[in-house]
């Protein structure tokens, strides 16, 4: 029942003081709506990049060659690296700029050469028609499979299976197209032009593969095949300086999941700076008040009041502020990541997150609200009498 009292004065305090305690609460909203809003706008990019990983598959890996050097990989080495331990698939590709031209469209674009196990590999799902076989490459054959984007620029809403395009003004058939899957890794599918390996070394005029995309056989032996390709590829270039990565799905989570815990950190930690000094306005408000009712700390003292209870008095009217300000920033950025969803921008809520902030505000609460209220309860109440 004390603390019900307790409560109702601090509350009382806080109305006969409106426009100093909105101030002194600023601080704890903008630190605590800051940090809700920033944490849940690092975590939804976070799980935005995480489901394009996992939408690769989790025995995805992709081999990156850098240009500069003298060997390229061949059409041989390539079947080598399929029968090393833990490999199950591999499909090269070679991206080349050509001129693409539909009637009237014309525009520079990048086409990609490729063998048939792509579409497994990259989980990717045929919409229409066929996709390129190991006959259209061996044969030379100037087929082309197109994006979901490519083929709705090109051929606008009607079915493009059996039309032809233009590449460096030679006629490509087009014999199947992708659904939908967006963008992943920077790689996006829907702008895809795919044509056979043999195909783009012909329009590039070289052999230079650039990527290769594995997959391994089950996710327990994916560490064992970027191990073997690591070193594989170690013997077959010998160059003194690393002219290729191999990267796995599960690397690149975790490398995406350190980056997330740091940035989390540090933006808390800015944070974090705005509700300290919103602390050190609880601190300055209550210490004013102190200063304000010392006769009032003298009568109650004179008429039998503990220390105990004028510190108590003091720390909870301190709490009070910072609970309240604590719940408006909580309501603030709850809102304000709702705002920026509405425009498309990632956002995911963390109930953790919400806690640890309310609590923190009151944390700070205590921390500086014990100093003033510590002041008070030392006064003796014949000093306090005096006071003027």
């Amino acid at each position: 029942m004390r603390l019900l009292q307790t409560i109702k004065l601090a509350l009382k305090s806080i109305r006969n003081n409106k426009l100093r305690s909105i101030l002194t609460m600023i601080g704890i909203i903008i630190g605590i709506s800051s940090v809700i809003i920033l944490v849940s706008l690092v975590s939804g990019s976070a799980q935005g990049i995480t489901s394009q990983i996992r939408s690769l598959g989790p025995n995805l890996i992709t081999v990156n060659l850098y240009g500069g050097w003298d060997k390229k990989l061949s059409i041989n080495s390539i079947e080598e690296i399929g029968l090393l331990s833990g490999v199950d698939e591999v499909a090269p590709t070679i991206p080349t700029e050509v001129t693409l031209k539909k009637e009237r469209y014309v525009e520079n674009a990048v086409v990609t050469g490729t063998t048939r196990k792509l579409l497994a590999i990259r989980g990717m799902n045929l919409s229409n028609g066929r996709f390129i076989s190991d006959l259209d490459d061996e044969n030379r054959q100037s087929v082309a499979v197109l994006g979901a984007n490519k083929a709705r620029d090109l051929f606008g809403f009607g079915n493009p299976v059996g039309g032809s395009i233009e590449l460096n003004g030679n006629t490509y058939f087009v014999i199947g197209t992708l659904e939908a899957q967006g963008s992943s890794l920077g790689n996006n599918v829907d702008e895809m032009i795919l044509v056979p390996l043999s195909k783009a070394v012909s329009l590039s005029g070289k052999m230079e593969i650039k990527m290769l995309y594995v997959r391994a056989h089950n996710e327990g032996v994916v560490n064992l095949a970027v191990n073997q390709i690591d070193s594989y590829l170690d013997r077959y270039f010998k160059a003194d300086v690393k002219v290729y990565s191999v990267t796995s799905q599960k690397q690149l989570l975790e490398t995406l999941g350190s980056i997330t815990g740091i940035l989390t950190m540090m933006l808390g930690g800015i944070a974090a700076i705005s509700l300290i000094v919103g602390g050190i306005g609880v601190m300055n408000v209550m210490l004013v008040s102190v200063s304000e009712r010392t006769k009032e700390i003298g009568i109650r003292k004179a008429l039998g009041g503990k220390k105990k209870d004028i510190l108590i008095q003091f720390l909870i009217e301190a709490l009070v502020i910072s609970s309240i300000g604590g719940i408006l920033g909580v309501i603030i950025g709850m809102a304000g990541g709702k705002a920026l969803a509405s425009f498309g921008i990632p956002m995911a809520y963390s109930l953790d997150i919400i806690l640890i902030s309310f609590s923190f505000s009151l944390a700070v609460g205590i921390v500086f609200g014990i100093v003033p209220a510590y002041k008070a309860s030392r006064l003796g109440p014949i000093d306090a009498l005096r006071y003027e």
